[in-house]
């Protein structure tokens, strides 16, 4: 976007003091009008209280730089949940949203939205099928249960505690393992799962994953969760007795998210949100990610250094609502309500944005705007964006209107076929009936950064982030004043999330 500029005409040397004297109000002011802003009116004061607001002014680099740089640094030591330094973000960020003139959400006082989950570690587990016992190096499991004992021996007293129907699956040589895994937790209940020894090497990464434990978050009117996989990898084929006992561990911890309003006018009863999440992967000792097939390998002859600072995931985006936070406070014009949001936890399964959808009621909210992964240029060029679910909601077609008269516009998501839809918080939102969208600049199908120790400052293209920013603001400018409504996304054609992992 090009910067506004003011030409400065040169004061030319008057020799005659008689000519001064001619000078009449009327021609000063014509002369200010053509541009001469060095001749003073006497009215310097009030010109400047009227002066309109400009995006220039209100979204600056040097800002954002400032903002991103903090919540990058190494002090923050990659602000992974449940550690001092996630709090010293979330006391930056409810610093910032004061400073710019937000007021604390009814739910969040002093804008810190506590919420509480307990992390569920497993502790012992033993399988026993057909009368043989499976090492214990060959067994994982992912609970949400303290205790369960199953047992197929119906004159076994102890059959299962929870009482519930355990199913058996196999997964064969040929089959598709994580696709069987991700049914069954969408599934919940309980599962006995014996694993081909083919999949051996997929198993060590679930191993790896499910033994860190599993986080739930803990809330009355959040929606129960809950139920056990136990993984065996095993030449077994055929189960015509088992018995399984397991237990886990449980510990409770706090996290917040962090939430500011700007009150609306005429329509203050209707939400605009603009979110993005403060959390990343600490150091490497805590990274707490899904197994996949497709996830990158370290490479660690180009690590110079051990903590994931999240620079681009998500520092980037946290910057942004901060910023488009001070724009639409000191343009002053918003009928509908703002409200900004910085979710914890979305790098462990999205709890802040589920807690953060309890305590608000989805039909008021117009449209989410989350931000994820705006500090590298898209394929598109630099200072693009594009949008994830361009086809659930119209809300990206009623952007690009208002963009449309500075040639600029929203893209749809180039990668299809990554699911981004349902990689970020925007998906919590959409199962409730929000237009709910991400928007993103990352190549992440070539990004080496993503998820590495190398995601920091220095990784950012700045001047393209700015633009981003700039353009959001812009796009979202009819949201805001209350004259486009985009259409509801249907929650029938949003796929749920897992219940157990």
């Amino acid at each position: 976007m090009t910067k506004n500029t003011t030409k400065v005409m040169t004061k030319k040397q008057v020799k005659s003091t008689t000519l001064v004297a001619s000078l009449t109000l009327l021609s000063l002011a014509s002369l200010s009008l053509t541009g001469c802003s060095a001749i003073d009116l006497g009215f310097g004061q009030e010109a400047e209280k009227s002066a309109p607001v400009t995006l220039n002014d209100t979204i600056t680099l040097e800002q954002v730089t400032q903002d991103v740089t903090y919540l990058a640094s190494d002090e923050l030591e990659g602000r992974h949940n449940f550690t001092p330094n996630i709090r010293k973000a979330a006391d930056f960020i409810a610093k910032r949203f004061n400073e710019v003139g937000l007021s604390p959400a009814p739910s969040a006082p002093d804008f810190k939205q506590q919420y509480l989950v307990q992390k569920i570690t497993p502790d012992t587990l033993t399988v026993e099928i057909n009368g043989r016992e499976i090492s214990s190096d060959l067994l994982s499991m992912a609970t949400t249960e303290t205790d369960f004992k199953w047992s197929s021996s119906p004159e076994d007293k102890n059959q299962s505690i929870t009482q519930q129907t355990v199913n058996t699956v196999m997964i064969g040589e040929g089959d598709n393992m994580r696709k069987s895994l991700r049914e069954l937790n969408n599934q919940g209940g309980q599962h006995l799962v014996l694993l081909h020894p083919k999949h051996e090497e997929s198993f060590k990464r679930y191993q790896s994953y499910f033994a860190r434990g599993l986080t739930k978050l803990v809330d009355k009117s959040a929606t129960e969760q809950g139920g056990v996989i136990v993984l065996a990898l095993t030449d077994i084929s055929k189960v015509k007795q088992f018995s399984v006992t397991g237990s886990a561990k449980v510990t409770t911890a706090p996290l917040s998210n962090v939430v500011g309003v700007l009150p609306g006018k005429s329509k203050a009863n209707e939400i605009v949100l603009y979110s993005a999440h403060y959390d990343h992967l600490g150091v490497k000792q805590s990274i707490d990610e899904t197994p996949s097939d497709n996830t990158q390998q370290e490479n660690n002859a180009q690590q110079s250094s051990e903590i994931f600072n999240g620079a681009d995931d998500d520092a980037s985006g946290v910057s942004a609502i901060i910023n488009l936070a001070n724009h639409f406070a000191k343009k002053g014009n918003n009928e509908r309500t703002l409200m900004f949001a910085a979710f914890s936890a979305e790098e462990i399964g999205g709890f802040g944005s589920r807690y953060f959808s309890t305590h608000v009621e989805p039909t008021s909210i117009t449209a989410m705007i989350n931000i994820e992964m705006i500090g590298k240029p898209a394929l598109f060029g630099e200072g693009t964006v594009w949008m994830t679910g361009m086809d659930r909601s119209t809300l990206g077609e009623q952007l690009n209107q208002a963009l449309a008269p500075k040639n600029l516009k929203v893209y749809a998501d180039p990668y299809p076929k990554q699911n981004l839809f349902y990689r970020s918080d925007n998906a919590t939102l959409a199962r409730l009936g929000v237009p709910a969208h991400s928007f993103s600049s990352t190549q992440l199908d070539k990004d080496k950064h993503y998820h590495q120790v190398s995601d920091d400052i220095n990784s950012l293209n700045l001047p393209s982030m700015l633009q981003v920013i700039k353009m959001l603001a812009i796009a979202t400018t009819p949201l805001v004043d209350g004259s486009i409504t985009p259409s509801r996304i249907d929650p029938n054609k949003v796929k749920s999330g897992g219940l157990i992992y």
